[in-house]
């Protein structure tokens, strides 16, 4: 089993242009199975109407703590608890306490079908696009050959990192290779600056796991 590693390749407030260099990113390996998965969460019943009435195929989950419903028969659960689409959300605010913030999610679509809707939706929030199953090329200059299987670009929105643990106010790209640690060394960087470099981008900061 193997792991990848993302590192940061642009960072700006505008989400227009992240979302237009994370493209480009994109394109330098894109394939026919390449897919898009787009992710957000929402902190308050207010920003998950705003969002569902933009999105309403996508699908909603509420926040539990671990174990919380365990002992609850599944038909007496909160409907939230298993994802509900946006045409169908609880119209009561009630049904949404101790279930904040809802996570909302649409996986495995085709690349440009939700981007610009995504980040004209997303406003303070944090999310994220991903694009996977890309192709990254070979560079035999540097004695790399190409990787699929890690192969994804990531733009982070309203976070600087993969976990949405650190709130921002600007947009961060991603670019993904396999993890390879050896004595603490990444052996795959100079690959991700290799790529970057492909379409006139810069690694700037450490390796995201």
């Amino acid at each position: 089993m193997s792991n990848d590693i993302a590192y940061p390749v642009f960072c700006t407030p505008d989400p227009a242009l992240a979302l237009s260099t994370a493209r480009r990113l994109v394109e330098f390996g894109r394939t026919e199975f390449c897919e898009v998965r787009a992710y957000a969460e929402l902190p308050s019943v207010t920003e998950v109407r705003r969002v569902a009435k933009g999105l309403p195929q996508a699908w909603f989950r509420g926040w539990e703590k671990p174990g919380e419903f365990d002992a609850v028969p599944s038909d007496e659960q909160p409907a939230l608890i298993f994802g509900v689409q946006g045409s169908a959300l609880p119209a009561d605010p009630a049904a949404y306490e101790g279930l904040l913030p809802v996570e909302r999610e649409l996986d495995d679509l085709p690349v440009g079908s939700i981007e610009d809707t995504f980040i004209t939706l997303i406003g303070p929030n944090a999310g994220e696009l991903n694009w996977d199953s890309l192709s990254w090329p070979d560079a035999p200059e540097l004695d790399f050959f190409g990787e699929s299987k890690h192969a994804e670009v990531t733009l982070l929105l309203n976070t600087r990192t993969r976990d949405f643990d650190e709130p921002a106010a600007d947009h961060t790209v991603l670019v993904h290779v396999r993890s390879i640690d050896v004595d603490g060394r990444q052996l795959q960087e100079p690959y991700a600056h290799w790529l970057a470099q492909q379409v006139g981008l810069t690694v700037t900061g450490p390796g995201q796991r």
